[in-house]
């Protein structure tokens, strides 16, 4: 498969991954709105560093359990029950759910770029998450587990990731004027997502039997 299209996949995950107001999303959109795009920048790049070295944990964790079928097929049924609840999570009940708070202060003494690596560290979710997608990529023949594979990948992530912040960064007054529809509209969108993602897995599952 070509690197170029690794590279893509990577950053589509990521992309999709990064979606959801979460603590690193907003607090970028915080530190831009109250102190300038530039610091929340360095914030973001703080946060993807993390995020590469994380993503590279997971696909060398990939590589393993690809050598554990066993272990594997377990995963694939934990991860097809994780994605349909938080499919039911996002089009039921996150629809509901109140737009969450920018004016909370987070306060630090450390540079933005610094805050960005900590607070992405706190953040495990793209371990388990990058995880499972690779080894999903790897099943679908659309990536291997060479280390130029990997690299490319995790590169990738990465830049998904930043691309998503950055959306938040210059974009978030848009979203925050139409707080109520921009989130509706946000939670449907994701909620699709992990529910494609599902019958993906089922799908797969199925035909292992």
């Amino acid at each position: 498969m070509s690197i170029t299209v690794i590279f893509f996949l990577g950053l589509l995950v990521a992309l999709i991954g990064v979606i959801p107001p979460g603590l690193l999303n907003m607090t970028a959109a915080r530190i831009s709105l109250k102190e300038g795009a530039a610091r929340g920048i360095m914030f973001s790049v703080g946060v993807c560093i993390v995020v590469y070295i994380q993503t590279y944990v997971a696909a060398i964790f990939a590589r393993y359990l690809s050598n554990h079928p066993d272990i594997v097929e377990i995963l694939k049924r934990v991860a097809l029950v994780i994605f349909v609840l938080i499919t039911i999570y996002f089009l039921v009940l996150a629809s509901k759910q109140k737009e969450p708070k920018l004016e909370t202060e987070i306060k630090s003494k450390h540079g933005r770029l610094l805050h960005g690596m900590l607070l992405s560290v706190l953040n495990v979710f793209p371990i388990p998450y990058q995880a499972y997608m690779t080894i999903t990529l790897v099943s679908f023949g659309w990536m291997d587990f060479e280390k130029l594979s990997i690299v490319t990948y995790v590169t990738g992530a990465a830049t998904g990731t930043f691309v998503m912040l950055y959306f938040y960064i210059f974009f978030f007054d848009k979203i925050k004027d139409r707080a109520f529809t921009s989130q509706k509209s946000m939670n449907l969108s994701i909620g699709i997502i992990t529910g494609l993602v599902a019958l993906v897995t089922l799908i797969n599952l199925i035909r292992d039997l």
